[in-house]
């Protein structure tokens, strides 16, 4: 199989771009009306998935909580559209600090990443498409993400950290597998 590379657009100089795109996108009354996920690619063409499965969302609303409860100085996102170099993407669950949250001020995508960002895997997701968002989401600006996986296993990754840290540094409390009732 041959190997292709793309050199993406640095992330600065597509953010204008993207920002301006999903205001457009937010504004449309059709897209308004039909269900899933949408994010673009880096050149505003829209990416579409179906709802998740029960268990995905129930991932995201207790690490959410887990979250809130944990680093109560920040806010805690679901669905959290950042700008990337290659389009808008939504991280499952984001963790932003004050900061962060005005850099943000009243727009309706991060510029830049939050700090955490979580990526809860479905059977549908291949190595190679987290691998890419984690890359997207370090290169925006993110210090961690988490990656949980379908058993409800915790992935903690570091920018500029090869191997997966044993528990977080943003939230050392945080556990390594989350439990549903």
């Amino acid at each position: 199989m041959a190997t292709l590379t793309i050199e993406l657009p640095p992330h600065k100089t597509q953010t204008g771009f993207n920002l301006r795109h999903w205001a457009e996108l937010l504004d449309d009354p059709e897209l308004a009306k039909i269900e899933g996920r949408i994010e673009t690619d880096r050149h505003g063409h829209i990416i579409m998935s179906p709802p998740p499965a029960p268990s995905h969302g129930s991932f995201q609303v207790r690490i959410s909580y887990l979250l809130t409860d944990l680093m109560p100085r920040g806010r805690v996102f679901s669905e959290c559209p950042i700008s990337t170099a290659d389009g808008v993407k939504a991280a499952d669950v984001a963790w932003a600090s004050p900061q962060r949250l005005r850099e943000l001020g009243n727009r309706a995508c991060f510029p830049q990443a939050p700090e955490l960002c979580v990526e809860i895997l479905s059977p549908s997701n291949t190595e190679a498409e987290i691998e890419e968002k984690t890359a997207l989401y370090f290169d925006a600006g993110a210090r961690e993400v988490w990656i949980c996986a379908l058993s409800g296993a915790m992935k903690f990754l570091a920018r500029g950290l090869a191997r997966p840290l044993r528990t977080s540094q943003l939230c050392p409390k945080f556990p390594k597998r989350i439990e549903l009732p």
